[in-house]
């Protein structure tokens, strides 16, 4: 089962005990997961992702004139 814990609070410089935050409360979420679920969670992310970086192809050619 994936845990419902909060993200953890990320310094605007990004440290490295950001990173171990990070990896703290992945690990925390995950650690009782079963294969399916932790597949699921890695899926619905990559989804997130993706259209963020449809979302900033379609922002980066706007006005962008092509001849």
């Amino acid at each position: 089962m994936i845990h419902n814990i909060p993200k953890p609070d990320i310094s605007p410089n990004f440290t490295i005990n950001d990173i171990h935050k990070i990896r703290e409360w992945n690990y925390e979420r995950l650690k009782n997961a079963t294969v399916e679920e932790r597949l699921m969670d890695i899926n619905e992310g990559a989804t997130e992702g993706l259209k963020q970086i449809e979302a900033l192809r379609a922002s980066a050619h706007v006005g962008v004139v092509r001849s």
